[in-house]
């Protein structure tokens, strides 16, 4: 996936990545929020991150942990993002953007919590929002 390959570029991030990227139902998803995070509704999409990072975006300790890695690709483990697909549809036309857009939206903000970022403090939110954004600028898909 073009986004999550130039998240990683932006993001500096040292190895070669996986990431599982799986599209699923409203149905799907709600038992998901629900058994994962205890949230009793869909939503869009969920980030399941399998590293923990001692401050967002500090791979500094990435090489060191062969956990990490998976044993036939050597690729660093990052997570898992799974999106509603019918959310996505929803919620592109809602904010009147094409579902190319809402799509890469949404994995490029999946891919900065695969990468330690959270949105809980302003000034994390902020930077989020400015990586976000030149991602997506990156890859021409900026706000329609």
């Amino acid at each position: 996936n073009d986004v999550v390959e130039e998240s990683l570029r932006v993001l500096k991030f040292p190895l070669p990545a996986q990431v599982s990227l799986s599209l699923v139902s409203e149905e799907e998803i709600h038992v998901e929020n629900q058994e994962f995070r205890n949230v009793d509704r869909v939503t869009d999409v969920l980030s399941f991150p399998m590293v923990e990072y001692p401050a967002p975006g500090d791979f500094s300790f990435i090489g060191d942990d062969e956990d990490l890695l998976d044993p036939d690709t050597k690729e660093v483990m990052l997570g898992d993002i799974v999106l509603c697909t019918p959310r996505v549809i929803q919620q592109a036309d809602e904010f009147g953007h094409s579902v190319k857009r809402e799509y890469a939206f949404l994995i490029a903000h999946s891919m900065l919590h695969l990468c330690g970022y959270d949105h809980v403090k302003d000034d994390e939110t902020k930077e989020m929002e400015r990586l976000q954004d030149v991602i997506l600028d990156n890859l021409g898909i900026g706000r329609d």
